[in-house]
Protein backbone atom coordinates (compact mmCIF):
# COMPACT_ATOMS: atom_id res chain seq x y z
CA UNK A 1 0.00 0.00 0.00
CA UNK A 2 1.13 3.49 -0.72
CA UNK A 3 1.99 5.87 2.09
CA UNK A 4 -0.93 8.13 2.96
CA UNK A 5 0.96 11.36 2.48
CA UNK A 6 3.98 10.55 0.36
CA UNK A 7 7.16 11.82 1.94
CA UNK A 8 5.27 14.07 4.34
CA UNK A 9 5.30 13.32 8.05
CA UNK A 10 1.89 14.97 8.54
CA UNK A 11 -1.31 12.90 8.39
CA UNK A 12 -4.76 14.45 8.19
CA UNK A 13 -7.84 12.82 9.69
CA UNK A 14 -8.81 11.02 6.52
CA UNK A 15 -5.34 9.48 6.23
CA UNK A 16 -5.52 8.38 9.86
CA UNK A 17 -9.01 7.01 9.26
CA UNK A 18 -7.94 4.85 6.34
CA UNK A 19 -4.82 3.60 8.13
CA UNK A 20 -6.82 2.45 11.15
CA UNK A 21 -9.61 0.94 9.04
CA UNK A 22 -7.05 -1.06 7.09
CA UNK A 23 -5.57 -2.52 10.28
CA UNK A 24 -9.01 -3.20 11.68
CA UNK A 25 -9.89 -5.14 8.49
CA UNK A 26 -12.74 -2.75 7.70
CA UNK A 27 -11.75 -1.75 4.17
CA UNK A 28 -12.21 -5.28 2.82
CA UNK A 29 -13.50 -8.45 4.40
CA UNK A 30 -10.65 -10.95 4.52
CA UNK A 31 -10.24 -14.69 4.95
CA UNK A 32 -8.31 -15.37 8.15
CA UNK A 33 -8.57 -17.90 11.00
CA UNK A 34 -10.54 -16.60 13.97
CA UNK A 35 -7.73 -16.81 16.51
CA UNK A 36 -5.30 -14.97 14.23
CA UNK A 37 -7.93 -12.29 13.63
CA UNK A 38 -8.57 -11.76 17.33
CA UNK A 39 -4.85 -11.21 17.81
CA UNK A 40 -4.52 -8.86 14.85
CA UNK A 41 -7.43 -6.75 16.05
CA UNK A 42 -5.88 -6.28 19.51
CA UNK A 43 -8.66 -8.23 21.21
CA UNK A 44 -12.43 -7.82 21.08
CA UNK A 45 -14.56 -5.94 23.58
CA UNK A 46 -16.77 -8.61 25.16
CA UNK A 47 -18.94 -6.98 27.79
CA UNK A 48 -21.88 -8.80 26.18
CA UNK A 49 -22.00 -12.14 24.38
CA UNK A 50 -22.94 -11.16 20.83
CA UNK A 51 -20.60 -8.20 20.07
CA UNK A 52 -17.44 -10.30 19.48
CA UNK A 53 -19.32 -12.37 16.91
CA UNK A 54 -20.59 -9.22 15.20
CA UNK A 55 -17.10 -7.70 15.29
CA UNK A 56 -15.73 -10.68 13.38
CA UNK A 57 -18.70 -10.79 10.99
CA UNK A 58 -17.98 -7.18 9.98
CA UNK A 59 -14.37 -8.07 9.12
CA UNK A 60 -14.15 -11.67 7.90
CA UNK A 61 -15.44 -13.12 4.64
CA UNK A 62 -17.74 -16.08 5.22
CA UNK A 63 -17.52 -15.87 9.01
CA UNK A 64 -19.73 -18.38 10.84
CA UNK A 65 -20.62 -18.22 14.51
CA UNK A 66 -19.39 -21.75 15.17
CA UNK A 67 -15.84 -20.68 14.30
CA UNK A 68 -15.60 -18.38 17.32
CA UNK A 69 -17.46 -20.81 19.54
CA UNK A 70 -14.91 -23.53 18.69
CA UNK A 71 -12.03 -21.16 19.46
CA UNK A 72 -13.53 -20.51 22.89
CA UNK A 73 -14.13 -24.20 23.56
CA UNK A 74 -10.63 -25.12 22.34
CA UNK A 75 -9.18 -22.48 24.73
CA UNK A 76 -7.44 -20.69 21.85
CA UNK A 77 -9.24 -17.50 22.91
CA UNK A 78 -10.47 -16.57 26.37
CA UNK A 79 -12.82 -14.03 27.92
CA UNK A 80 -12.01 -12.03 31.05
CA UNK A 81 -11.35 -8.60 32.56
CA UNK A 82 -8.37 -7.05 30.80
CA UNK A 83 -7.94 -3.80 28.84
CA UNK A 84 -9.27 -0.81 30.76
CA UNK A 85 -10.50 -3.29 33.38
CA UNK A 86 -13.37 -4.35 31.10
CA UNK A 87 -14.34 -7.71 29.66
CA UNK A 88 -12.36 -8.60 26.55
CA UNK A 89 -11.90 -11.63 24.38
CA UNK A 90 -8.25 -12.19 23.47
CA UNK A 91 -5.97 -14.99 22.38
CA UNK A 92 -4.68 -17.28 25.11
CA UNK A 93 -1.13 -16.05 24.49
CA UNK A 94 -2.17 -12.42 24.81
CA UNK A 95 -4.07 -13.04 28.03
CA UNK A 96 -1.09 -14.71 29.67
CA UNK A 97 1.24 -11.86 28.62
CA UNK A 98 -1.11 -8.92 29.16
CA UNK A 99 -2.90 -9.81 32.38
CA UNK A 100 0.12 -9.35 34.72
CA UNK A 101 1.21 -6.26 32.79
CA UNK A 102 -2.25 -4.74 33.34
CA UNK A 103 -2.34 -5.41 37.10
CA UNK A 104 -1.91 -1.67 37.89
CA UNK A 105 -5.11 -1.05 35.90
CA UNK A 106 -6.90 -3.78 37.85
CA UNK A 107 -5.64 -2.32 41.12
CA UNK A 108 -7.24 1.04 40.32
CA UNK A 109 -10.61 -0.58 39.77
CA UNK A 110 -10.44 -2.95 42.73
CA UNK A 111 -8.96 -0.61 45.32
CA UNK A 112 -11.88 1.74 45.95
CA UNK A 113 -14.71 -0.35 47.40
CA UNK A 114 -12.44 -2.78 49.24
CA UNK A 115 -10.40 0.02 50.79
CA UNK A 116 -13.48 1.83 52.04
CA UNK A 117 -14.70 -1.39 53.65
CA UNK A 118 -11.34 -2.07 55.29
CA UNK A 119 -10.89 -5.42 53.53
CA UNK A 120 -7.36 -6.66 53.07
CA UNK A 121 -6.96 -7.23 49.34
CA UNK A 122 -4.24 -9.85 49.72
CA UNK A 123 -6.36 -11.82 52.18
CA UNK A 124 -9.36 -11.69 49.83
CA UNK A 125 -7.24 -12.81 46.89
CA UNK A 126 -5.80 -15.72 48.91
CA UNK A 127 -9.27 -16.82 50.05
CA UNK A 128 -10.66 -16.65 46.53
CA UNK A 129 -7.71 -18.59 45.13
CA UNK A 130 -8.23 -21.27 47.76
CA UNK A 131 -11.92 -21.60 46.88
CA UNK A 132 -11.21 -21.70 43.14
CA UNK A 133 -8.29 -24.12 43.31
CA UNK A 134 -9.21 -26.99 40.99
CA UNK A 135 -12.82 -25.78 40.71
CA UNK A 136 -15.12 -23.81 38.46
CA UNK A 137 -17.51 -21.59 40.43
CA UNK A 138 -20.19 -19.15 39.42
CA UNK A 139 -19.89 -15.65 40.80
CA UNK A 140 -22.82 -16.36 43.13
CA UNK A 141 -21.20 -19.55 44.44
CA UNK A 142 -17.93 -17.74 45.09
CA UNK A 143 -19.82 -14.93 46.80
CA UNK A 144 -21.44 -17.36 49.25
CA UNK A 145 -18.06 -18.85 50.15
CA UNK A 146 -16.38 -15.47 50.62
CA UNK A 147 -19.27 -14.24 52.77
CA UNK A 148 -18.31 -16.84 55.37
CA UNK A 149 -14.95 -15.08 55.83
CA UNK A 150 -16.32 -11.51 55.61
CA UNK A 151 -19.79 -11.60 57.15
CA UNK A 152 -21.66 -8.35 56.92
CA UNK A 153 -20.02 -7.28 53.65
CA UNK A 154 -22.11 -7.54 50.45
CA UNK A 155 -21.18 -10.97 49.04
CA UNK A 156 -21.65 -9.88 45.43
CA UNK A 157 -19.18 -7.04 45.86
CA UNK A 158 -16.60 -9.43 47.25
CA UNK A 159 -16.94 -11.83 44.34
CA UNK A 160 -16.95 -9.04 41.76
CA UNK A 161 -13.74 -7.56 43.19
CA UNK A 162 -11.89 -10.85 42.81
CA UNK A 163 -11.61 -10.41 39.02
CA UNK A 164 -9.32 -7.45 39.67
CA UNK A 165 -7.20 -9.36 42.18
CA UNK A 166 -6.72 -12.67 40.37
CA UNK A 167 -6.30 -13.71 36.73
CA UNK A 168 -9.74 -15.17 36.09
CA UNK A 169 -11.40 -16.17 32.84
CA UNK A 170 -14.98 -17.09 32.01
CA UNK A 171 -14.99 -20.44 30.19
CA UNK A 172 -17.82 -21.61 27.93
CA UNK A 173 -20.75 -21.50 27.95
CA UNK A 174 -19.96 -17.94 29.00
CA UNK A 175 -19.41 -15.82 25.90
CA UNK A 176 -21.05 -18.32 23.53
CA UNK A 177 -23.79 -17.04 21.22
CA UNK A 178 -27.21 -18.32 22.24
CA UNK A 179 -26.10 -19.92 25.50
CA UNK A 180 -26.85 -17.97 28.64
CA UNK A 181 -26.80 -18.79 32.33
CA UNK A 182 -24.62 -17.88 35.31
CA UNK A 183 -21.09 -16.67 34.55
CA UNK A 184 -18.47 -19.28 35.54
CA UNK A 185 -15.10 -18.30 37.00
CA UNK A 186 -11.86 -20.28 36.74
CA UNK A 187 -8.22 -19.46 37.37
CA UNK A 188 -6.59 -18.62 34.04
CA UNK A 189 -3.48 -20.75 34.60
CA UNK A 190 -5.64 -23.79 35.33
CA UNK A 191 -7.87 -23.25 32.30
CA UNK A 192 -5.00 -22.66 29.89
CA UNK A 193 -2.55 -25.12 31.45
CA UNK A 194 0.25 -22.54 31.39
CA UNK A 195 1.57 -19.89 33.79
CA UNK A 196 1.29 -16.18 33.27
CA UNK A 197 4.34 -14.67 31.54
CA UNK A 198 4.30 -10.88 31.75
CA UNK A 199 4.96 -9.04 28.53
CA UNK A 200 6.57 -5.62 28.28
CA UNK A 201 5.05 -2.15 27.88
CA UNK A 202 6.99 -1.87 24.63
CA UNK A 203 5.29 -5.02 23.38
CA UNK A 204 1.83 -3.64 24.13
CA UNK A 205 2.71 -0.37 22.39
CA UNK A 206 3.72 -2.23 19.25
CA UNK A 207 0.51 -4.27 19.33
CA UNK A 208 -1.63 -1.15 19.64
CA UNK A 209 0.10 0.49 16.71
CA UNK A 210 -0.28 -2.66 14.60
CA UNK A 211 -4.02 -2.75 15.29
CA UNK A 212 -4.95 0.94 15.60
CA UNK A 213 -2.03 3.15 14.56
CA UNK A 214 -0.76 5.70 13.87
CA UNK A 215 -1.34 6.84 17.44
CA UNK A 216 -0.20 9.15 20.22
CA UNK A 217 0.97 8.14 23.68
CA UNK A 218 -2.43 9.28 24.99
CA UNK A 219 -4.18 7.01 22.47
CA UNK A 220 -2.21 3.95 23.59
CA UNK A 221 -2.94 4.76 27.23
CA UNK A 222 -6.66 5.20 26.53
CA UNK A 223 -6.82 1.78 24.86
CA UNK A 224 -4.88 -0.14 27.48
CA UNK A 225 -5.68 1.75 30.67
CA UNK A 226 -1.95 1.92 31.45
CA UNK A 227 -0.26 5.20 32.30
CA UNK A 228 3.31 6.57 31.98
CA UNK A 229 3.90 5.06 28.55
CA UNK A 230 5.89 7.97 27.14
CA UNK A 231 9.20 6.55 28.35
CA UNK A 232 8.71 3.08 26.79
CA UNK A 233 7.57 4.76 23.56
CA UNK A 234 10.78 6.78 23.55
CA UNK A 235 12.84 3.66 24.31
CA UNK A 236 11.52 2.10 21.10
CA UNK A 237 13.33 4.88 19.27
CA UNK A 238 14.07 4.01 15.65
CA UNK A 239 11.68 1.05 15.78
CA UNK A 240 8.89 3.64 15.35
CA UNK A 241 8.24 6.17 12.61
CA UNK A 242 7.12 9.61 13.87
CA UNK A 243 4.24 11.56 12.35
CA UNK A 244 2.18 14.64 13.16
CA UNK A 245 -1.57 14.97 12.83
CA UNK A 246 -3.17 18.03 11.27
CA UNK A 247 -3.18 19.73 14.68
CA UNK A 248 0.54 19.12 15.19
CA UNK A 249 0.09 16.34 17.75
CA UNK A 250 2.94 13.81 17.93
CA UNK A 251 2.03 10.38 16.56
CA UNK A 252 3.99 7.15 16.22
CA UNK A 253 3.65 4.17 13.94
CA UNK A 254 5.32 0.99 12.75
CA UNK A 255 7.48 1.86 9.75
CA UNK A 256 6.02 -0.77 7.43
CA UNK A 257 2.39 -0.73 8.66
CA UNK A 258 -0.33 -0.11 6.04
CA UNK A 259 -1.15 3.55 5.42
CA UNK A 260 -3.46 3.48 2.38
CA UNK A 261 -4.08 6.38 0.08
CA UNK A 262 -6.73 8.57 1.75
CA UNK A 263 -8.84 8.33 -1.38
CA UNK A 264 -9.38 4.57 -1.13
CA UNK A 265 -13.05 3.60 -0.81
CA UNK A 266 -14.46 2.48 2.54
CA UNK A 267 -17.61 0.34 2.46
CA UNK A 268 -20.57 0.59 4.81
CA UNK A 269 -20.05 -1.47 7.96
CA UNK A 270 -22.34 -2.21 10.92
CA UNK A 271 -20.37 -2.32 14.19
CA UNK A 272 -21.62 -3.76 17.50
CA UNK A 273 -21.80 -1.81 20.74
CA UNK A 274 -18.38 -1.13 22.30
CA UNK A 275 -16.48 -1.95 19.11
CA UNK A 276 -12.81 -1.31 19.82
CA UNK A 277 -12.49 0.91 16.75
CA UNK A 278 -14.44 3.52 18.74
CA UNK A 279 -12.54 3.05 22.01
CA UNK A 280 -8.89 2.68 21.01
CA UNK A 281 -7.93 6.37 20.90
CA UNK A 282 -8.10 9.33 23.25
CA UNK A 283 -8.74 11.49 20.18
CA UNK A 284 -11.53 9.77 18.26
CA UNK A 285 -11.68 12.41 15.55
CA UNK A 286 -10.44 9.94 12.93
CA UNK A 287 -13.79 8.11 13.07
CA UNK A 288 -16.33 10.62 14.44
CA UNK A 289 -16.94 14.25 15.30
CA UNK A 290 -17.19 15.44 18.90
CA UNK A 291 -20.93 15.92 18.39
CA UNK A 292 -21.36 12.33 17.24
CA UNK A 293 -19.19 11.09 20.10
CA UNK A 294 -21.51 12.77 22.61
CA UNK A 295 -24.44 11.07 20.92
CA UNK A 296 -23.08 7.51 20.90
CA UNK A 297 -20.83 7.47 24.00
CA UNK A 298 -23.23 8.13 26.86
CA UNK A 299 -21.89 7.31 30.32
CA UNK A 300 -20.64 3.74 30.24
CA UNK A 301 -22.60 2.94 27.04
CA UNK A 302 -21.22 2.93 23.50
CA UNK A 303 -24.00 2.49 20.95
CA UNK A 304 -23.89 0.11 17.96
CA UNK A 305 -22.92 2.20 14.97
CA UNK A 306 -22.89 2.31 11.17
CA UNK A 307 -19.79 3.45 9.30
CA UNK A 308 -20.34 5.32 6.04
CA UNK A 309 -17.17 6.30 4.19
CA UNK A 310 -15.25 5.14 7.23
CA UNK A 311 -16.92 7.43 9.78
CA UNK A 312 -19.77 6.98 12.24
CA UNK A 313 -22.91 8.09 10.40
CA UNK A 314 -25.76 6.28 12.20
CA UNK A 315 -26.74 4.10 15.13
CA UNK A 316 -28.72 0.90 14.82
CA UNK A 317 -30.59 -1.67 16.84
CA UNK A 318 -32.17 -5.04 16.14
CA UNK A 319 -35.81 -5.57 17.19
CA UNK A 320 -38.56 -8.10 16.58
CA UNK A 321 -41.83 -7.37 14.83
CA UNK A 322 -43.79 -10.53 15.38
CA UNK A 323 -41.80 -13.32 13.78
CA UNK A 324 -39.74 -10.92 11.66
CA UNK A 325 -36.36 -9.44 12.60
CA UNK A 326 -35.89 -5.73 11.94
CA UNK A 327 -32.83 -3.51 11.93
CA UNK A 328 -33.73 0.09 12.76
CA UNK A 329 -31.15 2.64 11.59
CA UNK A 330 -31.12 6.19 12.93
CA UNK A 331 -28.89 8.45 10.81
CA UNK A 332 -26.88 11.09 12.67
CA UNK A 333 -26.94 13.36 9.62
CA UNK A 334 -28.08 13.30 6.04
CA UNK A 335 -27.52 10.06 4.11
CA UNK A 336 -27.31 10.44 0.34
CA UNK A 337 -29.34 8.04 -1.80
CA UNK A 338 -26.48 5.65 -2.68
CA UNK A 339 -25.39 5.58 0.96
CA UNK A 340 -28.93 4.74 2.09
CA UNK A 341 -29.02 1.87 -0.38
CA UNK A 342 -25.64 0.58 0.83
CA UNK A 343 -26.80 0.84 4.47
CA UNK A 344 -29.97 -1.09 3.61
CA UNK A 345 -28.05 -3.86 1.85
CA UNK A 346 -25.53 -4.25 4.67
CA UNK A 347 -28.27 -4.14 7.32
CA UNK A 348 -30.16 -6.97 5.67
CA UNK A 349 -26.91 -8.90 5.39
CA UNK A 350 -26.45 -8.41 9.14
CA UNK A 351 -29.90 -9.88 9.82
CA UNK A 352 -29.17 -12.91 7.68
CA UNK A 353 -26.21 -13.55 9.98
CA UNK A 354 -27.66 -12.57 13.36
CA UNK A 355 -31.35 -13.52 13.06
CA UNK A 356 -31.37 -16.88 11.33
CA UNK A 357 -34.43 -17.97 13.32
CA UNK A 358 -36.64 -15.14 12.03
CA UNK A 359 -39.34 -15.78 9.43
CA UNK A 360 -38.24 -12.66 7.55
CA UNK A 361 -35.95 -9.64 7.67
CA UNK A 362 -36.75 -5.93 7.35
CA UNK A 363 -34.81 -2.70 7.62
CA UNK A 364 -36.09 0.73 8.58
CA UNK A 365 -34.04 3.89 8.07
CA UNK A 366 -35.24 6.84 10.12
Amino acid sequence: MAAASGASDRLDRRALNRATLARQLLLDRVELPVTETVGRLGGLNAQDVEPPYLTLWARLAGFERDALTRALEDRAVVRGALLRGTQHLVTADDYLAWRPLLQPVMDRFGRGALGRAGIDREALAAAARRHLDGRRLTRRELARLLAQDWPGHPPGELAWSVQYLLPLVHPPPSGVWGRGGPVPLVLAEAWLGRPLAAGSPEGMILRHLAAFGPASVADIQAWSGLTRLREPVERLGRALRPFRDEGGRQLYDLPDAPRPDPGVASPVRFLPPFDNLLLAHADRGRVMTDEVRRRICVGAVVEPTVLVDGRVAAVWRQVRDGDRAVVEVEPLGRLAGPDRDAVANEGLRLLRFAATDAAGHDLRVG
